[in-house]
């Protein structure tokens, strides 16, 4: 056997232990809006938010819901004491959430065609695609964050409602 025979011999069972291991990976079940923004780690203050506001289970139900997930970074954008009041006060934490969330799976490409969607709070978000897409005055930083109840759409500042 020479040197590129025995190479490609040791080759191939590696190759098909990591075809095998990516087919399972693959094949893994996505995980709901909640796991998937707390895995993201850059949502720490809206999984606090959701669960003092008990809407954890809601998200984690079977949905489709989109989310206008605003970061942590968006949060500190808030006026000092603001999230603390917020968290406190729960029914306008609740408001505040619900108005974040658009009952449906509507991705980015169905976003930009809109000129405003109905949130779950009851209010509707005012949607602007002529430059990047704006929700109310929060830039999507990242959009079409596929999850198995919903999809997440990142924003940089929180939404405050009416």
């Amino acid at each position: 056997m020479n040197r590129i025979t025995l190479a490609l011999a040791l080759s191939v069972p590696a190759l098909l232990a990591h075809a095998t291991d990516t087919k399972v990976v693959n094949r893994e079940k996505k995980a709901d809006l909640v796991d998937t923004a707390v895995a993201a780690g850059s949502f720490k203050t809206l999984a606090t938010a959701l669960q003092a506001a008990g809407l954890v289970d809601t998200l984690k139900g079977p949905g489709p819901f989109t989310v206008f997930a605003p970061t942590d970074a968006a949060f500190a954008k808030l006026p000092a004491g603001t999230v603390e009041a917020l968290l406190k006060d729960l029914p306008k934490l609740r408001s505040i959430l619900t108005y974040h969330v658009v009952a449906g799976r509507v991705d980015a490409s169905d976003v930009a065609k809109l000129s405003k969607a109905a949130t779950v709070q009851g209010q509707d978000l005012r949607i602007d695609a002529t430059e990047g897409v704006k929700i109310n005055k929060a830039t999507v930083t990242k959009a079409d964050i596929v999850t198995s109840n919903g999809i997440i759409h990142v924003i940089d500042t929180v939404l405050i409602p009416e």
